[in-house]
């Protein structure tokens, strides 16, 4: 699950860095009006930067983010031609179940993280991580119980278009998960997103991320974005 690598030069200058900038109040049960308050905010791709040339079925996926009050908003518009997952609870191993959208975020003042998954369907995979050693672990052992988050915390929402796409909206509130009170302006915030992507009568699932990873591991953190939190101009 985790590399502890410093990125070379040239990846540390192809780093994501973002304005995460403030949003105003809007209706979450409505993608349209979802769609239109993340219009203006900076549009991240997912690719897949280990490879000289994407895989022949990829398919592309694009997310947008913002904040109101002590949350991060997060929308995500993800292509898929075969829209499935078989998980129907919390919690469950979603990224082997079918199409998964992941979160990895990290405040740059502490070293715990954590890794959200949400579903087509909307079910989730909430885990924390006090720190890299503690994902190493993880991944030595194959258990995920020292790091499962085991109620519900941060709030989803999908959409989903059946053969063409589907769509994610999620909130994550800084003091519920890193202990940050207050409005988030002026912080910042390591990130990550991405994405594992299945199609019936295909063995393994086509992934991808908005991270520029040398090698296909999500966790490796030297690699991930930086966003800042700032007002947005009137």
């Amino acid at each position: 699950m985790l590399s502890i690598q410093e990125p070379s030069a040239k990846l540390t200058e192809l780093q994501p860095t973002i304005k995460c900038l403030s949003l105003s109040a809007f209706d979450t049960s409505e993608l349209k009006a979802v769609r239109e308050v993340f219009r203006p905010a900076a549009r991240l791709a997912l690719g897949q930067a280990w490879l000289e040339r994407e895989e022949h079925d990829f398919a592309p996926a694009f997310v947008r983010v913002g904040w109101r009050g002590n949350s991060l908003l997060v929308f995500a518009e993800v292509i898929d031609f075969d829209i499935f997952n078989a998980a129907t609870a919390l919690n469950q191993r979603a990224w082997e179940l079918g199409d998964v959208f992941e979160i990895f975020l990290q405040p740059t003042d502490q070293p715990a993280y954590v890794e959200f998954q949400v579903t087509p369907n909307n079910q989730r995979v909430q885990l924390r991580f006090t720190n890299a050693v503690a994902a190493e672990n993880v991944r030595r052992n194959g258990s995920m119980e020292s790091v499962l988050i085991p109620d519900e915390a941060f709030f989803s929402r999908t959409w989903v278009q059946p053969g063409a796409c589907w769509y994610v909206y999620a909130e994550i509130s800084a003091e519920k998960l890193f202990r940050q009170a207050g409005p988030l302006q002026g912080r910042q915030w390591r990130f990550s997103f991405s994405r594992y992507d299945y199609t019936r009568g295909r063995e393994q699932p086509v992934i991808s991320s908005t991270s520029r990873h040398a090698e296909p591991d999500f966790h490796r953190q030297p690699e991930w974005g930086v966003m800042s939190f700032e007002f947005s101009m009137p």
